[in-house]
């Protein structure tokens, strides 16, 4: 007897969770109609907020004024690199493998650099980040080529 009530009060449990545990339609209904709403609140928002974070680009006078400037840099960099091949034929015995190399890797730079001035132009980014990076690696390249030809006393 004792085992029969036993197995009958554990069905009874077994019961009462199950049942308490499905939801009427109207209950899932609701909670998919409130997921909806949130979600669409969300999308709301992320909107705003990337209409808030555009970003900037550059105007026309600012791009063509760095974009001529850009242009008159790479071209004087491009003679220099010619210039210093000049050079190289001019006595090959006096450099090494090493400096050759170090040209053409400069020569490597100065395209990649053309490259992305035009890239830039077909498809403008972040306008203030573009022009710092583009300037520092300008800048390391000229100071990389003028430093080609000092001589390192010790």
């Amino acid at each position: 007897m004792k085992k029969n009530l036993t197995n009958l009060a554990l069905l009874s449990i077994f019961c009462a969770f199950s049942l308490s545990s499905c939801k009427s339609n109207s209950d899932k209904e609701a909670e998919a109609q409130e997921k909806v709403t949130k979600a669409t609140e969300d999308l709301n928002d992320t909107k705003e907020e990337v209409s808030n974070d555009k970003i900037a680009k550059a105007n026309d006078a600012d791009w063509q004024t760095f974009k001529t400037e850009v242009n008159t840099t790479i071209a004087a960099n491009e003679a220099r690199i010619v210039e210093l091949n000049n050079v190289i034929k001019k006595s090959p015995s006096k450099y090494d493998d090493s400096y050759k190399k170090s040209i053409s890797d400069l020569e490597k730079k100065n395209n990649a650099l053309k490259e992305r001035i035009t890239n830039y132009e077909n498809n403008q980014t972040d306008w203030p980040a573009f022009k710092q990076e583009f300037n520092a690696d300008m800048t390391a390249l000229g100071k990389t080529l003028k430093d080609m030809t000092v001589k390192n006393k010790k």
